[in-house]
């Protein structure tokens, strides 16, 4: 059994509890993780606080936050193997890539250690004279950054990252449910030279993540996951009147005409939905295919479905592991079957492999007849796609936004102006073109509805870490008169 440790003010500690974390793979356990309790949460904010205060950090140059930054990125970029690893163990999430993702991860550290020094006020051409106006942009105090576990070390990048290039402190609560990556993403931090405080990394429950957004020191709250939580999040923030960012779910529509690169498609919506096993907030997650070609579709993500190789995550060789936890496949096993008894046609999958661990095969749904399963308008967080029929672009339009997420959404066609049109009537915060799941430090990353508010990644992100201030400066050298003196 591993153990790991919290980290607190710049030490490491096991806390007062621990619990064990389970292996997806097995559902055995493999590490003994600490489980914060509300004084934890307080050692942890008030350690950020003076730090952000603190002359060290305080009155740091922009441009050394940057070098800081920019080393942590080599230090992730030195330790992506092991990082991988971990994530891999602690999640299910198959080596191949959490690999790849965990190398990307450093130029998001990387990208924000170039945008520390870059964080620009304005000069205001005020109607009055005799004066200079002008506005500086601060950090706005101490950031509690909250993330599930799936792809967490890039999710904590995003908050982490523009955070502390704006001038921050973060208190980050990682997921009780695997841990791991980011306990050890703290001995790398560590390693950095950052002053004591500027991050705190912390696990537990719902008492954890309640605390710290509703803790009085706590200026922003920065957290990804589910709607359900993000609305205990909104009111936890009426008590200290946080500033919130949220990153939440989506039911993301992926939509193929006729004229497309099919062979393409097929190979992005095999993509979108089954890698990380389903398990991401932008997963393709409802095909929407037009009727003349649905059939050729339908055939063809049939078989490369059924030709996934699903095992072991820790071996090169497998396409698809298991879900990251139990109680997480059998809610997939619930809606599966209460789609199948709405009318929705089974396609493929749709039952728990016999096997150790928390296996759930690529499953495919038919609900061109079954347009009110509720497949197609709950987020399954697993490996199950949700197919529609469309015979024309209205049609299309009208399926795709009929949802109360708003996050990403795919369209695969040749024609370049029915792609315009498309654009603007798609409702969702991103749009993929004849391409799926790409990412970039330099791109927002965000959406609306049930899938929150708010952007992470690029310039935004940073500058929502900060706040406006405005300075008036009198340049006359004449005296100010006497207000009740009359003339």
């Amino acid at each position: 059994m591993q153990q790991f440790q919290h980290y607190i003010d710049g030490a490491f500690s096991e806390g007062d509890a621990q619990f064990d974390s389970l292996d997806p793979a097995t559902g055995q356990p493999w590490a003994r993780m600490p489980e914060a309790r509300v004084a934890d949460v307080d050692a942890a904010v008030d350690a950020a606080e003076r730090c952000f205060f603190s002359a060290e950090w305080a009155g740091m140059t922009a441009t050394a936050r940057g070098k800081l930054l920019y080393r942590l990125a080599e230090l992730i970029a030195d330790h992506a193997g092991r990082l991988a690893e971990l994530e891999t163990r602690d999640t299910g999430k198959i080596i191949r890539e959490t690999s790849a993702q965990i190398a990307y991860v450093a130029d998001f550290y990387r990208y924000y250690a170039g945008l520390a020094d870059k964080i620009e006020g304005a000069h205001l051409p005020i109607d009055k004279p005799d004066m200079e106006v002008w506005l500086r942009r601060e950090p706005v105090g101490v950031v509690a950054a909250i993330v599930p576990w799936n792809s967490q070390l890039f999710l904590s990048a995003v908050k982490i990252g523009p955070a502390l290039a704006a001038g921050c402190t973060v208190v980050l609560k990682a997921s009780e449910d695997a841990p791991a990556p980011m306990l050890e993403f703290a001995r790398i931090f560590d390693q950095a030279g950052f002053p004591k405080g500027v991050l705190n990394v912390i696990t537990g429950g719902p008492e954890v993540g309640a605390r710290l957004s509703s803790h009085p020191k706590v200026a922003h709250v920065a957290f990804t996951g589910g709607p359900d939580t993000a609305r205990h999040i909104v009111r936890n923030s009426a008590e200290n009147l946080a500033s919130t960012s949220l990153e939440l779910g989506g039911k993301s529509p992926f939509i193929v005409f006729e004229d497309a690169d099919l062979d393409s498609a097929v190979n992005a919506q095999v993509s979108g939905i089954f890698a990380a096993t389903g398990q991401s907030c932008v997963a393709g997650s409802r095909l929407v295919v037009q009727a003349s070609v649905k059939d050729d579709v339908l055939a063809r993500l049939k078989a490369k479905a059924e030709a996934v190789v699903i095992g072991p995550p820790s071996e090169m060789g497998t396409e698809v592991g298991p879900l990251c936890t139990a109680r997480q496949r059998e809610a997939i096993i619930a809606l599966t079957n209460r789609a199948v008894q709405q009318g929705a046609r089974l396609v493929t999958g749709g039952a728990a492999l016999d096997r150790e661990g928390y296996y759930f095969p690529p499953t495919i749904l038919d609900c061109s007849e079954a347009r009110g399963a509720d497949s197609l308008v709950e987020e399954f967080f697993g490996p199950v796609l949700s197919v529609v029929s469309f015979e024309t672009e209205e049609e299309a339009i009208a399926i795709a936004n009929d949802t109360r997420y708003g996050l990403a959404s795919g369209l695969f066609t040749q024609n370049l102006t029915r792609a315009h049109r498309m654009i603007r009537a798609i409702r969702a915060g991103i749009v993929w073109v004849n391409t799926y799941r790409a990412v970039s430090p330099i791109a927002p990353f965000g959406g609306h509805g049930l899938s929150g508010h708010g952007r992470e990644g690029g310039l935004q992100a940073a500058l929502d870490y900060t706040k406006v201030k405005s300075v008036w400066l009198r340049t006359s050298d004449d005296p100010i008169p006497d207000p009740f003196v009359m003339r």
